[in-house]
């Protein structure tokens, strides 16, 4: 009598790219995957997709949803602390909190493997951590020159992993995953970015007929304008001033942005030529700033909205691998 020899199914890996404020997208995208019965066994993550990866691996992304869902713009001013010194944010006030708010264990503890990648100041090579604590790993890995301050792990100065991996697909590759899905933040934003004025010139629109809104719906549309005349007043404030043309000067985030969507772009491209991803998501945020990290509830929604469009081919690869 013959037995049917059981199908193990693949060892799922799940690269989680670097973008900054579009990295909320991670989110939605490991909350489909669960839906599904998928759990990747292993997870890598850079900058963003570092943090995002160590709160999940952690086991706290439901909590850690709900609380960046609510996040104002004016909570993200709260937490930046403004320090010119190695980079506009220094970045302590946001991780003590997670510290506070949030379990840290070390990395050997966890049931998936795990590792951040961050590049070495001082050599400019490549690091993956996968030792020490969840929250110190992340850290390392959200260094974006200019912006946040460099972190010191292990005795050495850290980048942001961005500036070398953008999509970790070969530190899953390395760490046992045989399919791969990856989340790449940068795709298509190459010649896009938003500007103080494409904020500043956003309106509310005016109720059609006699449809008049509420007066909470009234009172949301008025602190999301406060908070775009805010952010208006910030990019002002790291902004040329206007030379009387018809496109406005870049400001300072626009340049730090559309330059490491750039590079990002360029070394994602190189990288997964020579070792693709079995899956690669993209999601369509362009019109998304570098600190737009009070928008994640559009985020999550687009991270779902993807995986769920790839359901029929996750299925396949989850069968035939």
């Amino acid at each position: 009598m013959s037995t049917a020899a059981t199908v193990r199914p693949p060892r799922v890996g799940l690269a989680l790219g670097s973008g900054s404020a579009r990295g909320w997208s991670h989110i939605g995208v490991i909350q489909a995957l669960e839906d599904m019965g998928i759990r990747p066994d292993v997870v890598a993550g850079t900058s963003i997709g570092a943090l995002v990866g160590a709160v999940y691996v952690s086991g706290q992304l439901a909590a850690f949803s709900d609380w960046v869902t609510r996040l104002t713009f004016r909570d993200v001013l709260g937490y930046l602390d403004i320090g010119f010194s190695g980079g506009v944010v220094k970045g302590e006030k946001l991780f003590n909190f997670f510290s506070e708010h949030h379990q840290n264990p070390d990395i050997e503890s966890l049931e998936q493997r795990f590792a951040t990648v961050a590049t070495d100041m001082k050599l400019g090579r490549e690091v993956w951590i996968q030792t020490g604590s969840v929250l110190d790993a992340a850290r390392a890995s959200c260094a974006l020159p200019g912006l946040f301050a460099p972190f010191q792990h292990d005795g050495r100065w850290m980048l942001d992993g961005g500036l070398v991996n953008p999509v970790p697909v070969s530190v899953c590759r390395a760490l046992g995953a045989e399919l791969v899905i990856a989340v790449n933040l940068n795709g298509q934003l190459i010649g896009r970015h938003l500007t103080r004025h494409d904020i500043s010139n956003q309106t509310l629109e005016e109720p059609a007929g006699d449809d008049v809104p509420e007066p909470a719906a009234l009172a949301k549309e008025s602190e999301a304008a406060a908070e775009r005349s805010m952010w208006g007043k910030v990019m002002d404030y790291f902004s040329s001033p206007a030379d009387g043309t018809a496109e406005p000067v870049p400001g300072f985030f626009d340049v730090i942005g559309a330059s490491v969507n750039i590079m990002q772009d360029r070394i994602t491209r190189s990288r997964m030529a020579g070792d693709p991803a079995e899956l690669n998501l993209v999601p369509m945020l362009e019109d998304y700033a570098i600190m737009d990290f009070h928008r994640a509830a559009e985020a999550i929604e687009e991270g779902r909205r993807l995986v769920y469009a790839s359901r029929e081919r996750l299925e396949w690869l989850m069968g035939c691998l």
